[in-house]
C-alpha cells in the first residue's frame, strides 16, 4: 500500500485550494456570464457546476452544513459511476438554478472557506463517502476541488483567449492525493464498466517532477497499488497539468506526446490503453 499523506502534502493541498479558488474567481470576474465555455455550458453554468461541487464537499466534510438543495441527492451520489457523472451534473444544474456570478462567487468562497475550516485540525487520511460508494480522504477531497478549478479555469481561458497556466505542484495533487487516495481507501462502484476483467496483470508507473513515483496494477478488473516485486509494464513521465487535461478530455494523448509533456515507455507500453479503459475519469 502507498504511503499515507504527509503533513507537507496536507498543507500544500489546503494552500492550493485557497489560492486556486481566488485565482479562479479573478478569472470569472473578468468574463461575461454568457461566454460559452463548452458546447453546452456558459460561464455561468460552469461556475454553478464548480460551486455545486464546493458546496457538496463542504457538506461531506461537515454533515451539519446545509446540503445542496437537490432532491434525491444521496440516492444519486451512491449509484454514480464514471460513465454517469455527466448525468448527475445535469440533474444538479437543473435543480440548482442560481446563475448570478456575484452570488455564485460569494457562495464558492463561503463553501471553500467552510471546507478548509472543517479540515483544519483533522487527519488528512480521514475519509468521507463520495461518488459511487468511493471513500475519499480529506486531502483527496481538497485535491479534487483544486483540479476542478484548474480544469474549468482552463475551459474559460480557452474560450476567452486568455492565459491560464496549470501550476505543476498544484496539478500534481490530483494524482498524488485524490486518485491514489481512492485506490488506497476504496473506489466502490465508481469504475464499474470499462475493460472486462482479465487475468493479465498490467502495472503502470506514473512519474512527474513533484511526487514520488506511483505504481498501480490492474488485475481481474481491480486497480490497486502494485506490490514491490511486480515488474512495471508501462512508465508515464508527465507534466501534471497536461496529464490532467488529457485525463479529462481537453488534450489528446497524441498531442500530449508530441509536445513532449507526456512520455510513455516501459517493456509493454501497448498495454496502456487496456489500463486506461478501466482506470478512467469523466471526459
Amino acid at each position: 500500500m502507498a504511503a499515507t499523506v504527509t503533513t507537507e502534502q496536507w498543507n500544500t493541498a489546503r494552500t492550493a485550494l485557497a489560492d486556486q479558488t481566488e485565482r479562479f474567481a479573478g478569472l470569472v470576474e473578468s468574463c461575461r456570464p454568457d461566454t460559452m465555455c463548452t458546447a453546452d455550458w456558459s460561464m455561468a453554468d460552469m461556475l454553478a457546476h464548480v460551486v455545486s461541487l464546493a458546496w457538496i464537499y463542504a457538506y461531506l466534510a461537515d454533515p451539519e452544513y446545509p446540503p445542496l438543495p437537490v432532491e434525491g441527492f444521496h440516492d444519486y451520489i451512491t449509484e454514480i459511476t464514471v460513465d454517469t457523472v455527466a448525468d448527475f451534473n445535469d440533474v444538479i444544474l437543473r435543480q440548482f438554478t442560481e446563475r448570478d456570478p456575484v452570488v455564485l462567487l460569494a457562495r464558492l468562497r463561503a463553501d471553500v472557506g467552510h471546507l478548509l475550516a472543517s479540515c483544519a485540525d483533522r487527519d488528512p487520511e480521514e475519509t468521507v463517502p463520495w461518488l459511487g460508494g468511493a471513500r475519499v480522504p480529506l486531502a483527496g477531497l481538497c485535491a479534487h476541488l483544486v483540479n476542478e478549478l484548474l480544469i474549468h479555469g482552463h475551459d474559460l481561458a480557452v474560450a476567452t483567449g486568455r492565459r491560464w497556466p496549470l501550476p505543476g505542484r498544484d496539478a500534481a495533487l490530483f494524482l498524488e492525493l485524490f486518485l491514489a487516495g481512492v485506490v488506497r481507501h476504496g473506489y466502490g462502484k465508481l469504475q464499474d464498466g470499462g475493460a472486462p476483467p482479465s487475468d493479465r496483470r498490467i502495472v503502470v508507473e506514473f512519474r512527474n517532477a513533484y511526487i514520488d513515483p506511483i505504481r498501480l496494477m490492474l488485475h481481474r478488473g481491480l486497480v490497486s497499488f502494485a506490490p514491490p516485486d511486480a515488474r512495471t509494464d508501462v512508465r508515464i513521465h508527465h507534466d501534471p497539468g497536461t496529464f490532467n487535461l488529457m485525463m479529462f478530455g481537453r488534450v489528446s494523448q497524441v498531442r500530449a506526446v508530441l509536445t513532449g509533456r507526456l512520455r510513455v515507455s516501459g517493456r509493454r507500453p501497448w498495454l496502456l490503453p487496456a489500463f486506461r479503459r478501466k482506470f478512467r475519469t469523466p471526459s
